[in-house]
């Protein structure tokens, strides 16, 4: 599914991205792409297995994106002095570290249960 999100227009610094996600035979995510300006993600293709059939990952997960994004903004926050420090940083901060919080639950979850690695849902 090819989907264009254009934002340049209304939202100052957001420039829009371009994504191809892509689905197996059952419907099930396995990778596909995300472009912007500056930016390209290949992100991971199928699961990763479990145990001694456990795969290398060949793309990016959203874990690693967003932990990408905290690292820059804690930079801009750091940057000169803290110059560029403000609320929002901060805010944006929290809000992503709640993100990673929430998908590391479910990580644990799916691990608990044995499924993590694997398209089986609980």
């Amino acid at each position: 599914m090819d989907k264009k999100h254009d934002l340049c227009n209304n939202l100052g610094m957001r420039v829009g991205f371009k994504s191809n996600h892509l689905a197996d035979e059952n419907g099930n995510p396995t990778g596909g792409s995300t472009q912007g300006t500056g930016f390209t993600i290949a992100w991971q293709h199928g699961p990763l297995g479990r145990g001694e059939d456990r795969l290398a990952p060949n793309g990016a997960f959203v874990e690693d994106v967003i932990d990408a994004a905290l690292d820059r903004i804690r930079y801009m926050n750091s940057a000169n002095g803290g110059k560029f420090s403000c609320i929002e940083n901060e805010r944006a901060i929290d809000m992503l570290s709640g993100a990673l919080a929430s998908l590391d639950q479910r990580t644990n979850r799916r691990e608990a249960a044995s499924t993590e690695g694997t398209h089986t849902a609980e």
